[in-house]
């Protein structure tokens, strides 16, 4: 079918909103009507350079919800009409990662950048007469996406689309690398650096684990301002600042948890992360640097000599397919606020400008909301 599509044809090059062809569903696809789109930080490394393997032209967007409403042969559990949430990993359920519980580090990963279906190795998605390359083989920023069943996710169909959109990354990237990859507990003291969508999330987890303060950097005032909304007990501008800060608070004994979220890390901070890091604590790096850089600044002696932990984490650490449902669930209860961190919405042809207050510290998360017109 022809319809719109936002595409990316260059590191460094706005955004293109322009025509595009989505072929059938085959085996093992279905078809999404897509209703929102969340606009990701990750989305923005492929533009920056950040990721130099992506090969272009690139049908940007990893979030997304819609309708299915047409299935391949070989599709099971999947019906047309309900509601759907896309997720940012594939997961087969049976390779080494999946049957260990480790879902989001399915081996079926290593297909993300490639662009070709999982299904037969054929594209898509095509623009200008070239094969386009869907980001994470999902493509959200298009009113149509044809996408591997292994990479969709139920979801309650009394769940908005802006809020189920979110949960199919930032929400649950944040959310899970509290409770699943730092393993917050009651009483732990925790700080999260970087008040985006997945530091806000992060800090939402943190409390709902029991933290018994979060300490919040940001070096944007109303991103502070908008997480003490959300449950914030300090924030501060710089790592300087809370370094003293939580120093102060918690008698030197620091943080138990330190959550990285800022939306482009630099290693060269990593010592400055761990300085806030209490002896035997825990810093997870939940947010993304460029692939290429590979310096890190941080004092080995020091790290050994207080047992302290540096983890990674990949969409919060844990299982899509529970993790999703549970996250939508907390939602329900209004335990988990994402609504409240839909900042703004636009138009698929807004997309550079959703963008660039995302870069600017204007939004916590700005949603692409889809209408007639741009099918």
């Amino acid at each position: 079918m022809k319809t719109k599509g936002a595409v990316i044809w260059g590191v460094g090059e706005p955004w293109s909103v322009e025509d595009i062809e989505i072929g059938e569903p085959r085996r093992g696809e279905v078809l999404v009507r897509m209703e929102a789109a969340g606009l990701c930080h990750s989305d923005h490394h492929v533009v920056s350079g950040n990721v130099p393997g992506a090969t272009f032209p690139i049908l940007g967007g990893h979030e997304g919800a819609g309708v299915v409403v047409d299935v391949g042969p070989g599709v099971e559990d999947l019906a047309i009409g309900e509601s759907r949430c896309h997720v940012l990993h594939p997961s087969c359920g049976k390779c080494r990662s999946c049957q260990s519980g480790n879902r989001n580090l399915c081996d079926m990963d290593v297909h993300l950048l490639g662009g070709a279906s999982i299904s037969d190795g054929s594209y898509r998605v095509h623009a200008r007469g070239r094969d386009v390359h869907p980001m994470s083989l999902l493509g959200t920023f298009a009113p149509w996406a044809v996408v591997h069943q292994s990479s969709v996710v139920k979801v309650d169909p009394s769940i908005s689309f802006e809020v189920a959109c979110l949960v199919g990354c930032g929400v649950t990237t944040g959310y899970g690398a509290a409770v699943h990859t730092a393993d917050v507990r009651p009483g732990d003291d925790v700080a999260v650096i970087g008040a985006g969508g997945v530091g806000t999330a992060a800090l939402q987890g943190a409390l709902l684990s029991g933290a018994r303060r979060v300490f919040v950097v940001d070096p944007v005032e109303w991103k502070r301002t908008q997480a003490t909304k959300f449950g914030a007990t300090h924030t501060y501008s710089t790592l300087e600042s809370a370094a003293d800060g939580i120093a102060e608070a918690t008698a030197g004994r620091m943080c138990k948890t330190v959550i990285v979220t800022v939306g482009e890390c630099d290693g060269r901070e990593a010592e400055s992360w761990l300085h806030l890091t209490a002896k035997n604590g825990t810093c997870v790096i939940a947010g993304m640097g460029s692939v290429t850089a590979s310096e890190a600044m941080l004092n080995l002696s020091l790290l050994a000599r207080s047992q302290k932990n540096l983890r990674g984490s990949i969409f919060g650490g844990g299982n899509p397919h529970l993790d999703i449902p549970e996250a939508l669930a907390l939602y329900k209860l209004g335990d988990l606020r994402i609504d409240d961190m839909v900042t703004r919405e636009y138009r698929l042809d807004q997309i550079n400008d959703g963008y660039r207050d995302m870069i600017e510290g204007r939004n916590i998360r700005g949603v692409i909301r889809f209408t007639d017109a741009d099918r």
